[in-house]
Order: structure tokens, then sequence, then C-alpha cells
């Protein structure tokens, strides 16, 4: 299908997709439309900026019915906050013409204010997995009228640990439904998930985590340090015509706070930061003023940026090298988007230079390297986990004795196990009557 105008959708339908300025669909959208239409379970493959959220929801959309009933029909469960938000947003662009309810449920606001919205009535719901299941099991939600359920970005769901509470919905949603997946990696994790749950689903691949996309020009940087990394960003970015607008990941949450506070003094109005120990708010206004051009630099670790529909970033900076190597490809995949052309620069210490061979091994591709500029100060300060074993308890190499299959000798004060505190000790030392007549017995004895 080489335009919308050939997928059999209502004229309400393409009204809404001709607004929005879509006019061929991208080859995951042409080939989900059939198959989720068909009612099978369905996963697919793709990465992020594919348009994988159109591609199961115009199916979706053109099959909906008016109801009257307050529990959803359709649920989509996606891992954070923010990309709740945007898809409830992508979902009343595309139901603009049609009468349908769209709730977005997530954390860390007033659970109170959800059970209301979702009290009222609800056609699709969108959420997060932890407030899902805090609303089904308070039964504030009644998840038995669900017939779709989408779970988007699964891998970042089960790398944020919400396996239990996936488990958990699945145990009240009823059997008779259609499940649909879409993941840009697959994990041991993944493929469990789908063999618990899903019925001989059809998977659909297009652009592998392992393809570099073609519009996007990669280069590298061998840095000695941290610190010797925060000048050559500063370097870089006081190019303000050309780094107009900079998406920096940082690999943990730790580091990503230390990087912007070095980049306060000089680019403080400029420089905005996103990941999950900041508020609800703080993210929220982080990313607009980003996306609007209010700010030019965004930082962000990975999962908190993994998804977001960020549009005209010129350059995506790995201010690190992420330990696996699927991670690298969703960052990059963050420019270049809409087939524009896009620019992504990583930077590496000599510890990191394994992980990048081995993102190079999986894109069998080598990314060009850079000469160093030599007006850029080489730094002698370091960071806690870079100095030398013997300056603290950061940086110590922790030695693994392996022995056989992820086995270790437990420590004496490991093997103890719970006997239930002192008094259950006592009474373990007196046998426990076993009739009444017994207890009488006993005490006539004692008589």
């Amino acid at each position: 299908m080489d335009s919308f105008e050939n997928f059999n959708i209502s004229g309400k339908l393409k009204d809404a997709i001709s607004d929005l300025g879509f006019t061929k669909p991208t080859p995951i959208q042409a080939k989900a439309f059939s198959v989720i239409l068909s009612g099978k379970d369905v996963v697919g493959i793709a990465q992020t900026g594919t348009g994988k959220t159109l591609a199961y929801m115009l199916p979706l959309l053109h099959e909906h019915k008016f109801s009257k009933l307050v529990s959803p029909r359709i649920l989509i469960l996606v891992p954070t906050r923010e990309l709740v938000l945007q898809m409830v947003e992508m979902i009343e662009n595309l139901a603009k013409y049609i009468t349908i309810r769209v709730v977005g449920v997530y954390g860390g606001t007033n659970i109170n204010t959800q059970k209301i919205a979702v009290a009222q009535g609800v056609d699709i719901l969108v959420a997060t997995p932890g407030r899902l299941y805090d609303l089904a099991v308070s039964r504030a939600l009644r998840l038995n009228n669900v017939k779709k359920l989408v779970i988007d970005e699964v891998d970042v769901m089960l790398d944020l640990g919400f396996r239990p509470q996936l488990t958990g919905i699945f145990e009240l949603l009823k059997e008779r439904r259609q499940n649909i997946m879409f993941s840009a990696t697959m994990t041991e994790e993944v493929d469990a998930l789908i063999d618990d749950y899903f019925i001989t689903p059809t998977k659909i691949s297009v652009a592998l985590s392992g393809t570099p996309l073609d519009n996007i020009e990669q280069s590298c940087y061998a840095v000695p340090n941290f610190y010797t990394k925060v000048n050559l960003l500063k370097h870089l970015l006081d190019n303000r015509d050309e780094f107009s607008k900079v998406l920096v990941f940082v690999s943990n949450k730790k580091n990503a706070d230390r990087l912007f506070d070095a980049m306060e003094a000089e680019f403080g109005r400029e420089s905005a930061i996103i990941h999950s120990n900041k508020s609800q708010n703080y993210r929220i206004r982080s990313v607009e003023q980003f996306d609007e051009g209010k700010v030019r630099i965004l930082i962000a670790t990975d999962v908190i940026a993994r998804g977001l529909d960020l549009e005209k970033i010129t350059h995506v900076i790995n201010f690190d090298v992420p330990a696996f190597p699927e991670n690298y490809m969703h960052r990059i995949g963050r420019t270049g988007r809409a087939k524009e052309h896009g620019k992504t620069i990583l930077f590496y210490t000599e510890k990191e230079e394994a992980f990048k061979e081995a993102i190079e091994a999986l894109m069998s591709y080598k990314i060009p390297e850079r000469v160093f500029p030599g007006e850029v100060k080489i730094s002698k300060e370091t960071i806690p986990e870079e100095r030398p074993e013997d300056s603290g308890s950061y940086g110590k190499i922790i030695k693994r004795v392996i022995k056989g299959d992820a086995f270790h000798e437990k420590k004496e004060k490991n093997k103890k196990t719970n006997q239930g505190g002192s008094y259950l000790r006592k009474m373990k030392k007196y046998k426990k009557p076993k009739t009444r007549g017994d207890k009488n017995s006993n005490r006539r004895k004692k008589r």
C-alpha cells in the first residue's frame, strides 16, 4: 500500500490522517493493518520512529463502534507517564471526527482523580502498568470488557521491572481477546511473555535494531574522562547554529545530574534535564520546552527518553556508551526521523571501548572517529567512579568467581534462616496438644 487512500478505512479517519499531514504509510503501517484487522495476536518488531503507533491505532479505530459501556474495550499499556500523555494526544487527533472516550492514567499523580475519570466511562484506556494494576485491584476499574490489549515498548517495561504487574494484569483480563505487542528489541523476557500469553502470534518485523538508519550520520570521539567529555560537549554546543536542537544521553541519573550542573553556568537557560527522580511536572515542562524550541539542549537518561516523539532534533550526543548495544540504536533513532538527515556523536573512554565495539558488531558498521579538538582542555579532574581502587569505595573492581551456572557461595551470615523471632522459637519447645481432651488431661496431671 503506497497511500492511505488504499486503506479500507472510513472517510473520517482519512480526514484525520490528512489533517496530521500523513500521506504515505510507513512499512510497519502497511504490514500491520490487515494482520491486526484479522483479529490474530500480533508481535511487531520495529524501532521507535517507524510509525508503529499509527500502525496499530488505525485498524483499532477502524473497528471501533459506539458503546455506552463504562469500562474500556481497548487497553494500551506503555512504560512511562510521558508516553501516556503523548499517546492520548495522538489518539485524540486520529479520532477527532469520531465519538470516542480516551483516558490516560499513570503514577505520580492523585489516584482518586483518575478513579473519577475512569468511572465516567472510557472506550480506550492508555496506562502505565503500575497505576493500571492499582486501579484494577482497588476495583475502581473493571477489565472484563477488554477485547484488544496493546503493549507498546514492552522491552522497556520489562527493563523497568514491570513483569509482576503485567502478569497480574493478564490474570485480570478475559482470555478471549486480541493481544498486540510492539518492541524494538527481542529479549528472553519478551519471548517468555509471548509464550505465556499469546496464541500463535503473527510476527511483523521492520527495521531491526541492529540496522543503522541510512539518513543518520554517525561519528565518535575518544575522550579520557568525564570532565573532558564535559569540555568537549561545551565546545561543540558553542556552535549554536549547527547544534540547534540537541538531545544528550547519559546512562544514569547521577551522571545526568553531574553533567547538568557542570553545564549550568554556560548553558543554564538553554538546557533542561529529565530522569525518573525529577517530578512529573518538571519532566513534562522540560520536554515541552525542548519540543517548542525554548531550550535547545535536553539531557536525558535512556529509559525516560525512549519512545518520546520529539521532532527536528539536529544532533543526538551519546555522552557515554550504553552497556546494551540495542540502547544505542534507540538513542540515535531520536534523530533522522521522517526521512530527515540527522547526526549522532558518541563520546567513549578507554573503559567504554568494549561497549562501543559491541555496538559496531551489532550494526556491522564501524563508527567513524573524529580527531579530538586541540583547543579542548583535557581535564585532570575525575569523578569517584573513575578513580583508582585505593581512593575509596567507588571504582572498585568486583571479582566474580564462577562455579557453574549462576552459582556463588553464600556468606556465613546469609546462611541463617528465619526462625520467626524469639517467641516462636520458645514455643517450639512445647508440644502442641492434638485435641481439647489432651489439653484437659494435661491440666489434671499438673494438679
